[in-house]
């Protein structure tokens, strides 16, 4: 952390005039800010609430490369952070800030932690957040995987393929709401388990902006599709939410040939020889193609 010229002296002075304040901001965009201080500071666009039922233990930091943490505690207060909203996911992943600031002059501060939230436990009407720094990334497994499915996650920049804009997504309203899954009475025009291992995104209603992953996708007979998901959402659905059903990828080279015509982006390598090419042994006569000994 870099603190100014003046910043310093204050420090150095003995009596301060120092509080601690955070920002957090959701995956949806949501910024909320909160300070230990007992009137609100604004700074960096920010509005930090006092007695926000928030407040943060003191920062484990090192140099080098080891993980920067810490743990964040709050109350579970409906104006600020509610239980729901955490049940739900929506602090997943969230960027967090914290700086160290001077309240009598809000130029002389300094960004002590940037990072994320991690684990949120919760009990006895609070929260505990774990917030994990920048290096974090540093300890996730990198490089490739050579094998015979893709490595690309469909629609992104290595898959390169636009899911919203080529009719291969759905729109629909929920018809029906049941234990793990759906049914919407829209998208017969869709083959059946078309949407397997595909993303719902939900459009409106208490789930809106949560995503979940598809376990099943059946086209019935009376042109209704029932839609089973890997997990609950973290919020009720209701009947007549809106969400969208993106297609679902099985990461065959077939499947991104004929489905999504997109094998010219094709991140696999369906021609690596498998198991039984590694036990292959030359023999006197047959079909020695190179093909499986077990046919």
């Amino acid at each position: 952390m870099a603190f100014s010229a003046e910043f310093q002296a204050h420090l150095a002075s003995g009596n301060t005039t120092v509080a601690r304040a955070w920002a957090v901001v959701r995956r949806d965009g949501l910024v909320l800010g909160f300070t230990d201080h007992d009137q609100a500071l604004v700074f960096e666009g920010v509005r930090f609430a006092p007695e926000s039922g928030l407040s943060a233990r003191a920062l484990v930091q090192g140099t080098g490369l080891s993980i920067d943490n810490s743990e964040s505690y709050g109350a579970l207060r409906s104006e600020a952070i509610t239980e729901a909203d955490l049940l739900a996911g929506r602090y997943d992943g969230a960027e967090v800030r914290i700086w160290l600031v001077n309240w009598a002059d809000i130029t002389q501060r300094a960004l002590i932690f940037r990072g994320h939230i991690g684990e949120v436990t919760r009990g006895a009407g609070a929260f505990a957040a774990e917030l994990r720094g920048l290096t974090e990334a540093l300890g996730q497994e990198q490089g490739r995987i050579y094998h015979s499915r893709c490595a690309a996650v469909l629609g992104d920049a290595r898959c390169g393929f636009d899911v919203g804009t080529n009719g291969y997504a759905l729109s629909a309203a929920l018809a029906q709401v049941n234990t793990g899954g759906f049914v919407v009475t829209e998208g017969a025009g869709f083959e059946d388990r078309w949407f397997e291992k595909g993303l719902v995104v939900v459009q409106s209603g208490a789930a809106s902006g949560l995503v979940g992953l598809v376990k099943t996708d059946r086209l019935l007979a009376d042109g209704t599709r029932q839609v089973a998901l890997w997990q609950e959402l973290g919020a009720p659905l209701a009947v007549g939410d809106v969400l969208q059903l993106a297609p679902g990828c099985d990461k065959r080279a077939e499947t991104c040939r004929l489905k999504f015509d997109n094998f010219a982006n094709f991140r696999g390598f369906p021609h690596i020889p498998g198991e039984d090419w590694l036990m292959s042994y030359p023999v006197p006569s047959g079909a020695n193609d190179g093909g499986s000994l077990f046919r």
